[in-house]
């Protein structure tokens, strides 16, 4: 349930229209509820997409879009993009954007400037990162690592690992 909440709040336009905020304001409450576990970023099989992931994961600030992308991995934009929705259950930005959050989370623990993390994760602009993260996760990256008035500090995991 988890899995299909946060790809209906991810899934494009990103607008604050009723429905959205009552999916959103479903899906913090089922994280809060729910064990706290790592997040998990789907990991592909196909050596294509595992090639086009792997740069990626090593630069998630990498500006090039799926097509240029599938040149380096000897492949089509249209297959890889197939592939990214059958292996990995979202779309090729959708999934980026997942990568580019979790290097964030990794980022903002390790108590860098939220302009510095915006930039080196790819956004670009710290507002349009902010605003994604907000969106994301409920709240800004400014106070990530700041106790929240509902939950204790010892509560939260940050940047475990994928």
């Amino acid at each position: 349930m988890l899995r299909e909440l946060i790809l209906a709040c991810t899934r494009g336009p990103h607008d604050d229209t009723p429905e959205r905020l009552r999916l959103r304001a479903v899906l913090l409450d089922q994280l809060r509820a729910s064990p706290q576990q790592a997040v998990q970023l789907p990991a592909p099989t196909d050596p294509r997409l595992a090639a086009v992931c792997d740069l990626l994961r090593r630069d998630p600030a990498d500006p090039r879009r799926l097509a240029a992308l599938a040149v380096t991995a000897g492949a089509g934009e249209r297959t890889l993009s197939r592939l990214f929705r059958r292996e990995l259950g979202m779309t090729f930005p959708q999934w980026r954007t997942q990568l580019r959050l979790y290097h964030a989370l990794r980022m903002l623990a390790d108590d860098l400037p939220v302009t510095t993390v915006a930039h080196r994760c790819g956004w670009s602009s710290t507002s349009a990162f902010i605003d994604v993260f907000r969106r994301a996760f409920g709240y800004t990256p400014g106070v990530h690592n700041r106790p929240r008035q509902d939950e204790p500090m010892a509560a939260r995991r940050v940047g475990e690992p994928l």
